[in-house]
């Protein structure tokens, strides 16, 4: 992945009840601190680690605007959102090797 470009993702837990929408430039690191547990917050606490979708900006700005963008959408359109890129809803990083370093 290129650390030049911004990345909108959309996790969730393995029941797909909870949804998390974060932003990030590097999206491998980003998903490795979810599964890892290095994250804190709302994440950790309920246990939102799998990557469901992501969108890939040129600019942090657009990345930002569109996680905002996102953010106000009902769960259904949310839903709707990922199925365009992962119809059954599975981790897209389940099969990526994670290196964790912590700060």
């Amino acid at each position: 992945m290129n650390l030049n470009n911004a990345y909108v993702y959309i996790l969730s837990n393995k029941n797909r009840t909870v949804l998390y929408i974060g932003i990030s430039n590097d999206l491998e690191r980003r998903v490795a601190e979810h599964k890892s547990g290095i994250s804190s917050g709302f994440t950790k606490k309920y246990n939102v680690s799998e990557l469901l979708y992501y969108e890939v900006f040129d600019r942090i700005t657009d990345a930002i605007q569109r996680e905002k963008q996102l953010k106000e959408w009902k769960r259904e359109w949310k839903i709707e959102l990922v199925k365009t890129m992962n119809l059954e809803m599975l981790d897209l990083a389940v099969d990526w090797s994670f290196e964790i370093t912590e700060k």
